[in-house]
């Protein structure tokens, strides 16, 4: 491990890294289903949702669109899901809560304990996709205890546009280097890296479920390599 004395922020991607959004989406559209008597299988639902992420994303980041909330993105892939999946059974209302099941997705188990231990020694903070409100919704619903929510639209451009790491340090009134983003993913942990940032790699290798073939351990030199946040805790010393 690098020497990391001047590290003053720990700050995290959220979807897969902290949140098990799979199986979190797929239980509330399994219930749906239940209620409203059709057969779907929701971790295939959740898949087909999030699959439109990054398409949505790129459309914002080359200026095809203009730069709209994480919320807006989603609800409009829910329609497009909900209808190769032939679902036409939701109100307008119940498809507002089903847009909203991304603000009550589930930590992995060793989130909040790491995330507490390390809240001790540095600033801990989001550096997400997610909007303000989605992010301060989960993290009220499940517990997360972060000390700042940055990322996208406080810096107005999504990961990895160099821009939303950089917003998210200034933010904070501090250099690149005095900021971590830890994250399940290789590609935003490289982003990070070229701005400058510190980097810890932590595992999820179900994040797309059992069959996952990516982002199963770090392909790149990192500063950290950690199991989970606990184990990220003892190797920052938090």
């Amino acid at each position: 491990m690098k020497n990391l004395d001047q590290l003053k922020a720990v700050t995290f991607d959220v979807f897969g890294t902290v949140v098990d959004w799979r199986n979190s989406i797929a239980r509330e559209m399994n219930l749906i289903g239940d209620k409203k008597e059709f057969s779907i299988d929701g971790a295939e639902f959740a898949s087909a949702w999030r699959s439109l992420y990054q398409p949505s994303m790129s459309k914002v980041r080359s200026g095809e669109m203009p730069f709209e909330r994480l919320d807006v993105l989603h609800r409009r892939n829910l329609d497009t899901v909900l209808e190769q999946y032939g679902i036409n059974q939701l109100s307008e209302l119940e498809k507002v809560h089903l847009n909203q099941a991304w603000h009550r997705l589930e930590p992995w188990p060793d989130v909040v304990e790491g995330l507490v231990r390390l809240k001790e020694r540095y600033i801990i903070g989001t550096l997400s996709n997610g909007n303000v409100s989605l992010i301060v919704n989960m993290a009220k619903y499940s517990g997360l205890p972060w000390d700042v929510v940055l990322g996208a639209e406080i810096a107005g451009h999504y990961k990895p546009c160099p821009e939303a790491y950089h917003g998210s340090a200034k933010i904070l009134d501090l250099a690149p280097h005095q900021c971590m983003l830890v994250a399940a993913h290789n590609a935003d942990l490289l982003a990070a890296s070229e701005c400058g940032f510190r980097t810890a790699f932590v595992a999820r290798p179900t994040e797309y479920g059992p069959d996952q073939t990516t982002d199963l351990s770090a392909d790149h030199e990192f500063d950290v390599v950690a199991s989970d946040f606990v184990d990220l805790a003892w190797r920052l010393q938090a």
